[in-house]
C-alpha cells in the first residue's frame, strides 16, 4: 500500500493523534433532516455490523463533550435521530485524538426560515476508516461496503476515497495538510459542517468512488450518456437503483504523488468531465487560504 496511500501521523505532545491517512465516505442529500433520517441509521447500521460495535464508542453530547457510547448512549443517539427537525452527531472509536473511526451527521431543515434564502444547505454524512482496514481487507470489500451505505440514502452525490482525517482545524494540523494535499492529490480535505452550509446538488469532484444521483446524473444524458464521456477501459460506471450511479477510478484507491510524477490521469479524465457542476467553496477573509483553497479545487484540472 505504500506505494498507493502514504503513512500520515501528527501527533499532539500528549502521544494523540491530530492528523492520520485514512479513508472517508460521504453522502450529500438535498433534502431535510426528516427525510433522510431513516436512511442514515440504516447506512450506519451497515457501517457497525461490518466493523463490529467497537468501531464506535463515544459521542459528543450537546455541550462537546465525549461521552460513553453503551445503551443509554445509543438511546440518546437513535432519539436525536428519529426526532427534531435537526440533528448533529458525532460518533468515534476513542474520546482523544483522530481516531481509526467516525460517523458524523449534518441534518438540516432545508424549509426552515433561516434556509429558505440558502439553496446549498443540505443533509450530510461521513464515516472513516483506516487505511488498514483497505490493507486488510483489500479494495472490492471496501467498495461493497461503501454502495452497501449508499442504497438506502437518497444521496444527490457522494464519494469514497483515501482523505486526511483530522482531529479539527488545528494550527498544526492545518498546516500539515496544506503541505502536504497538494503532493498526494487523491487524499480528501474537506470540512463537513461548511458542505452542509453549502454545497447543494453540485458536486465535490473526482474520487475514486463518486456517486452521481440527480440532477447531475440527468444533466449528463442519463448512465449512457456519462460512459460516453469517459474514454479510459480503468473507469467502470455502474448503474445503481433510484436513476443513480457509482464511477470506480480503477482497482485501488490512489493518493498520487505529484513530486514522483504520478498524477492520477483516471481522475483528472472523470474531473474534466464533471468540470461544469463542481463546487466551489464561498470566499472567506484570507486571500492567500482562498487561493490555495482555489488551487486544490482545481487540482485535477489545471
Amino acid at each position: 500500500m505504500s506505494e498507493r496511500s502514504p503513512r500520515i501521523r501528527v501527533y499532539a505532545r500528549n502521544g494523540e493523534v491530530l492528523l492520520r491517512d485514512g479513508l472517508s465516505i460521504c453522502f450529500y442529500m438535498h433534502r431535510s433532516h426528516q427525510e433522510v433520517a431513516p436512511g442514515v441509521m440504516s447506512s450506519l447500521d451497515t457501517y457497525l455490523k461490518a466493523l463490529g460495535p467497537q468501531a464506535l464508542r463515544w459521542y459528543a453530547d450537546h455541550e462537546g463533550d465525549w461521552q460513553e457510547l453503551d445503551t443509554a448512549g445509543w438511546q440518546v443517539v437513535q432519539r436525536e435521530l428519529s426526532g427534531g427537525n435537526t440533528a448533529h452527531i458525532t460518533l468515534k472509536d476513542t474520546p482523544g485524538g483522530a481516531g481509526q473511526y467516525r460517523f458524523e451527521y449534518y441534518g438540516r431543515q432545508l424549509d426552515a426560515p433561516g434556509s429558505v434564502n440558502k439553496p446549498g444547505v443540505i443533509s450530510a454524512v461521513e464515516f472513516w476508516l483506516p487505511t488498514e482496514f483497505l490493507e486488510e481487507h483489500g479494495p472490492e470489500r471496501v467498495r461493497e461496503l461503501a454502495q452497501k451505505m449508499a442504497a438506502p440514502l437518497p444521496f444527490n452525490s457522494g464519494h469514497a476515497g483515501l482523505s486526511f482525517n483530522a482531529l479539527g482545524q488545528l494550527p498544526g494540523v492545518s498546516g500539515e495538510i496544506r503541505q502536504s494535499c497538494f503532493r498526494y492529490p487523491g487524499m480528501d480535505v474537506r470540512d463537513l459542517e461548511d458542505l452542509a452550509s453549502n454545497l447543494g446538488t453540485r458536486v465535490r469532484g473526482a474520487y475514486w468512488l463518486t456517486f452521481l444521483g440527480q440532477p447531475v446524473l440527468s444533466e449528463l444524458g442519463g448512465v449512457a450518456g456519462l460512459r460516453a464521456r469517459l474514454s479510459s477501459p480503468d473507469i467502470t460506471v455502474q448503474e445503481m437503483e433510484g436513476t443513480r450511479t457509482v464511477i470506480t477510478l480503477g482497482k485501488w484507491p490512489e493518493a498520487g504523488d505529484t513530486e514522483q510524477g504520478h498524477e492520477l490521469p483516471l481522475y483528472r479524465e472523470l474531473a474534466r468531465v464533471l468540470e461544469p457542476w463542481l463546487y466551489q467553496a464561498p470566499p472567506t477573509q484570507d486571500g492567500v487560504a482562498d487561493a490555495d483553497l482555489r488551487r486544490w479545487e482545481r487540482r485535477f484540472l489545471d
